[in-house]
């Protein structure tokens, strides 16, 4: 049993975010009712506000890429659970531009239904809006999901490009387009050797045996359909490739790639698998242009990790390579 660091009333989210816009005032403003956050400075440029959000639990997600350069304003769930929609609202209206607000939703049920519920009451205020839906996961394509690809570690890729593209001045219809074809070229899959930690009884949420791996877990620790016999590193790397570039549409042969953590795997593991990405996809025939390695979607503690490929059209390195200030990652100057 490995009992959490929690406040004596059980909720960690509270404190988590007082402590959040504490750490890091110069960039961001908490507002507590209802909860969400917004960024304390912005490109004069963006005419869109860039919203997102969703369960905690995934940290940095979605709060940790609030700043110039990437979001406007995240509103903040329960662990694992979709924020309510008067969060997303109030997130939204703080953050609309003249142009109105784009909302970047990850794709499972509670999150598109209440996005959707604000963006409705936003229209009703007279507010411009649209969504991005990000819809990467490989493990749920499948013709008997009816919900479709989950939407994983692609979210940090769509919106720091998107955010590069906003503060070059794109209009609403432009930025949204923009996340569509972006969301549409990642793909991603996740591996998980240990559950997440579970917040209420201190041990591992699911059982795993000592030769066993969850192939295509979800990153709020949802098992994969079936568990595998673990191989060695180098061939499961493989195999994700295999996948991963198969699922991919057709494009550039630059991709970029992101290897995440899932909270509980070390960067000297993460550092060591983006090696193995890099000339797995070169024997592939793809560049890997740009890249980022770390934890930067995790599902609590759970020892594992994604990988996510995105086709990188010669347009889109610009708005990967602007500026960006936000607690959890950083380009360049602004």
């Amino acid at each position: 049993m490995t009992l959490p660091f929690l406040p004596a009333d059980g909720d960690p989210v509270p404190p988590a975010l007082r402590g959040f816009a504490r750490a890091h005032e110069a960039l961001v403003e908490l507002v507590e009712k209802p909860a969400h956050l917004v960024a304390r400075d912005r490109d004069p440029r963006r005419r869109v506000g860039l919203v997102s959000g969703g369960g905690s639990g995934h940290e940095p997600l979605h709060a940790g890429f609030l700043g110039r350069g990437m979001l406007d304003a995240v509103a903040p769930g329960k662990v694992f659970a979709s924020p309510h929609n008067r969060q997303v609202l109030e997130a939204s209206r703080r953050a609309a531009g003249p142009d109105g607000v784009l909302h970047v939703v990850k794709n499972y049920t509670g999150d598109r239904i209440n996005f959707g519920i604000a963006a409705e009451r936003l229209r009703l205020d007279g507010i411009e809006v649209r969504r991005v839906l990000v819809d990467d996961d490989l493990a749920t394509e499948s013709d008997e999901t009816a919900t479709g690809r989950r939407g994983t570690g692609a979210t940090v890729v769509v919106e720091k490009l998107l955010g590069g593209a906003a503060d070059t001045g794109l209009g609403l219809e432009e930025l949204a387009a923009l996340g569509a074809e972006v969301a549409g070229a990642s793909r991603s899959l996740a591996v998980a050797s240990r559950a997440q930690t579970s917040l209420h009884t201190g041990e591992p949420s699911f059982a795993l045996g000592a030769d066993e791996l969850e192939y295509g877990v979800g990153i709020h620790g949802e098992r994969a359909q079936k568990s595998i016999v673990r191989p060695p590193t180098e061939e499961l790397v493989e195999r994700m490739l295999d996948e991963l570039v198969a699922g991919l549409p057709a494009g550039p042969s630059e991709v970029l790639a992101v290897v995440n953590g899932l909270g509980g795997t070390t960067l000297l593991e993460l550092y060591g698998l983006h090696d193995l990405v890099v000339s797995g996809l070169a024997g592939r025939g793809l560049e890997v242009s740009r890249a980022l390695v770390g934890t930067f979607v995790p599902a609590l503690d759970m020892t594992g990790f994604s990988l996510t490929l995105t086709r990188l059209r010669p347009s889109w390195t610009a708005y990967w390579d602007a500026p960006a200030a936000t607690p959890a990652l950083t380009v360049g100057g602004n």
